[in-house]
């Protein structure tokens, strides 16, 4: 096997090793200790405050590392944060070669630590894997250069588009298998958004069941505070992290009662509809380390955020139903774009069959700004 072979297939291995950790709001590393082909040690940054992925593989590896490769998915860091400078635990480990998938794209640190492995003498090898490497830390790269939260939008619709019959009935128009590809979907994110009118005709948990992972953060957009505190949300607050969006229009007494049942309340910018600003919504997620957030509708709420270009990341699941004209309502509501060529699309999608379902995601493109209402739900 050649070195850049070998290179690529440790390398691919710190990728899996990553996926994982659960350290937000820092980004998923993993990474190896390696003797030729041989693993030494293998390490991925596991929690927040958790030592950093290289530091974790070098304490597993202690002095078998000196003279050693080592693999990591991320430019390791030369500032010190709550564990420390990474570069000065590989500089006195010993190690003779690092192998980097991707350099770190916070502009204040960006090539600061393999320049200073490559002035101590250290052999430093960048981009192997480049673009999957990235792919691990899409949504913390768009949180540390934009200063706003990534979003995912997530559709279950019939094969007519619609989310629910004529009666409002909507469980379960996806299989079972969807929503079991949901509930990772929800483990994966930071938080999980819904609007007040999806809490209201649903009565949502919107936890993580039947499949391994924590529950995310529960938000709410609700721009006049309708949130009933008998809800399942506001009953379960104590437990699992729960927060409404709204607007200095909402009722104080509306306020009071929700935080009184640890429901916290974010107040956000109105739009000229008196609606929440769902832009403002996102970089105040971020300025409280929320990186990545998972919208599950409803349609107004979908429609605002395509609207504003918002949506990163789609993943719709279409089940092969018919629920006709008067099934309500459509899965996004929205004035939607003139012409074709300017929709809002996924690039590259991927296609697979989930259950019965047909199941497509990947990241949002936005050809032509075609946006005709207000930021706000």
């Amino acid at each position: 096997m050649s070195q850049a072979d070998l290179d690529n297939s440790l390398m691919g291995r710190a990728i899996e090793l990553a996926r994982h950790g659960d350290p937000s709001p820092s980004p998923r590393v993993g990474s190896i200790v390696a003797d030729g082909a041989a693993v030494v040690s293998e390490a991925y940054h596991a929690a927040t405050g958790a030592d950093h992925a290289e530091i974790a593989a070098l304490k597993l590896a202690g002095e078998a590392a000196r003279g050693k490769t080592l693999y990591v998915t991320l430019e390791p860091c030369n500032h010190k944060g709550g564990a420390g400078a990474c570069v000065e635990a590989i500089l006195a480990a010993g190690i003779r070669r690092v192998v980097v998938g991707t350099r770190d794209p916070n502009p204040r640190v960006q090539g600061g630590g393999a320049e200073k492995l490559r002035a101590a003498g250290v052999e430093v090898v960048e981009s192997v894997l480049e673009p999957r490497a990235k792919e691990l830390i899409k949504p913390w790269t768009k949180f540390v250069t934009h200063g706003t939260s990534y979003l995912t939008l997530k559709l279950a619709l019939s094969l007519d588009g619609r989310i629910a019959t004529r009666s409002g009935a909507s469980k379960w128009i996806t299989s079972p298998e969807s929503r079991l590809r949901v509930q990772a979907l929800r483990a994966a994110h930071d938080a999980v958004v819904v609007g007040i009118n999806t809490v209201l005709a649903d009565n949502p948990r919107l936890t993580v069941r039947d499949v391994p992972g924590r529950s995310p953060t529960r938000l709410v957009v609700d721009s006049k505070l309708r949130l009933p505190l008998t809800s399942q949300l506001v009953q379960s607050a104590s437990q699992i992290p729960t927060c409404v969006i709204t607007t200095q229009q909402a009722p104080r007494s509306a306020h009071d009662a929700l935080e009184a049942a640890g429901v916290r309340v974010l107040y956000v910018p109105t739009t000229a509809e008196g609606r929440c600003d769902t832009v403002a919504m996102l970089r105040e997620l971020a300025q409280r380390d929320v990186v990545s957030v998972l919208c599950e509708g409803g349609a107004e709420l979908a429609g605002s955020l395509l609207a504003h270009h918002l949506v990163d990341e789609l993943h719709a699941f279409v089940a092969p139903r018919l629920l006709g004209p008067r099934g309500r309502p459509g899965a996004v509501d929205w004035a939607g774009p003139d012409n074709p060529a300017d929709a809002p699309h996924i690039e590259a999608p991927r296609w697979e069959l989930s259950g019965a379902d047909a199941y497509v995601w990947g990241p949002m493109v936005y050809p032509k700004r075609t946006s005709r209402t207000s930021p706000g739900v």
